[in-house]
């Protein structure tokens, strides 16, 4: 059974009437948890996507570009997606269902808000919207301040020039701290340290460009330090 018909059996019970809080409390171990943080990814993203007032043609292909979607299961993905894009109503509540499914769970919280970020910046602008969109549901995770300024320096032009901001640190951070935090955050995106958290396979490849950023904001603190 593919992970979209999971998704699509899951869906399914909320549309019968179940109910959000019991459907995700059915997703909080794995292996349904990566069906739970597929689920979360496209609901919040489908919500964001129209937070702008439209949904686009790169919106949609920013999912494909994080999950992989066989030809076989794209009608089953696409359903998933139309019933969440309707609005952006409702929103709030699934966030607030998320953060309890993966409660206490910083680094699952923050790999969800990447991928939103990755959904917002599909295309090639950052509405202001969007912002107090995804700063609600960071809110709502209940994530520090810092880490969501440091998504939203890594994914939006012009935001900050300094590569503390990356790596989650204050302006004026020493040389020793950026250190520590490079190399926890290197850590933190091993692929053994993804599967744990119940990231999807699908999902892992955005923690290649999540490396880059961050071992590129070290290396020029390294260069300015020398």
């Amino acid at each position: 059974m593919s992970i979209w018909t999971r998704i699509t059996e899951a869906l399914a019970a909320l549309t019968s009437g179940e109910g959000l809080s019991a459907v995700f409390d059915r997703l909080r171990t794995p292996p349904e948890r990566s069906v739970g943080f597929t689920i979360a990814v496209i609901a919040l993203g489908a919500k964001m996507a129209k937070a702008d007032g439209q949904v686009t043609r790169d919106e949609v292909t920013a999912f494909r570009e994080v999950f992989q979607i066989a030809d076989e299961d794209a009608g089953n993905a696409a359903r998933v997606f139309d019933l969440a894009r309707q609005d952006v109503a409702g929103f709030e509540e699934y966030a607030e269902r998320i953060a309890a499914m993966f409660d206490g769970q910083l680094d699952s919280l923050c790999d969800l808000l990447e991928g939103l970020f990755h959904i917002a910046m599909a295309d090639g602008s950052y509405h202001p919207n969007e912002d107090l969109f995804l700063a609600r549901v960071a809110e709502i995770f209940d994530l520090p301040e810092g880490n969501f300024e440091a998504l939203r320096a890594r994914f939006v032009p012009d935001t900050s020039p300094l590569p503390e901001a990356v790596l989650g640190l204050a302006p004026g951070a020493t040389r020793a701290e950026a250190r520590a935090a490079w190399s926890r955050l290197v850590r933190a995106n091993h692929p053994d340290a993804l599967a744990a958290r119940g990231v999807p396979q699908e999902a892992v490849r955005m923690a290649e460009k999540r490396l880059i950023d961050i071992n590129r904001a070290w290396e020029t603190i390294q260069k300015r330090a020398a």
